[in-house]
């Protein structure tokens, strides 16, 4: 799994970090950032429903090709 975060859209809401703790923080100025070893979302169920939480669609996930 490939997580983006667009950070020029984000606007640290943190609905990313509350729907999915385990992947996703927010970092020293509020924006969304992914937890260090989390960068492929590390399995958690809840990535994509992170992504559906961000007000602003800053966060997209995609299937690696190939």
């Amino acid at each position: 799994m490939h997580i983006d975060i667009d950070r020029d859209r984000c606007i640290g809401a943190g609905q990313c970090a509350l729907t999915a703790p385990d992947v996703f923080t927010q970092d020293d100025e509020g924006y969304s950032t992914l937890l260090p070893g989390r960068e492929d979302g590390g399995g958690s169920p809840l990535v994509r429903e992170a992504a559906r939480a961000c007000p602003v669609a800053a966060i997209t996930v995609s299937q690696p090709v190939g």
